[in-house]
């Protein structure tokens, strides 16, 4: 089994990025290749720096690949924002958006923290 399997970040990210996929099967069909394409890969960053920073071998490069997961993470915020202020979505999806997003923020920075213990 996969190391990553066992991070409550990987699972809480996963969730995201379902639920963001499902969140941005209503928007209009002309951003199917703007925005939602924008929302979709961005979530996708997240998860998939996760799984590649449990792979390398330095808590440098562990480090690295977590900033760009939480990089991803603050694009994805400023989208669920920007797609209320659109009108593509409701107030409620954006807060709940945002407010996972927070959380995940709050895991990855953790996990940053600890690579950075064992770099020390």
């Amino acid at each position: 089994m996969e190391k990553f399997w066992n991070l409550k970040v990987f699972s809480k990210s996963h969730d995201l990025v379902k639920f963001t996929y499902e969140l941005t099967e209503s928007f209009p069909g002309e951003e199917r290749f703007g925005l939602v394409s924008q929302m979709r890969r961005s979530a996708v960053s997240i998860v998939a720096n996760i799984v590649e920073s449990t792979k390398r071998k330095t808590a440098k490069d562990q480090s690295h690949f977590i900033v760009m997961s939480d990089t991803s993470l603050e694009e994805l915020k400023y989208y669920f924002y920007l797609s209320f202020d659109l009108k593509y979505i409701k107030r409620e999806a954006s807060v709940e958006g945002i407010k996972k997003s927070r959380e995940i923020g709050r895991m990855l920075n953790g996990l940053l923290n600890s690579y950075k213990k064992t770099n020390s």
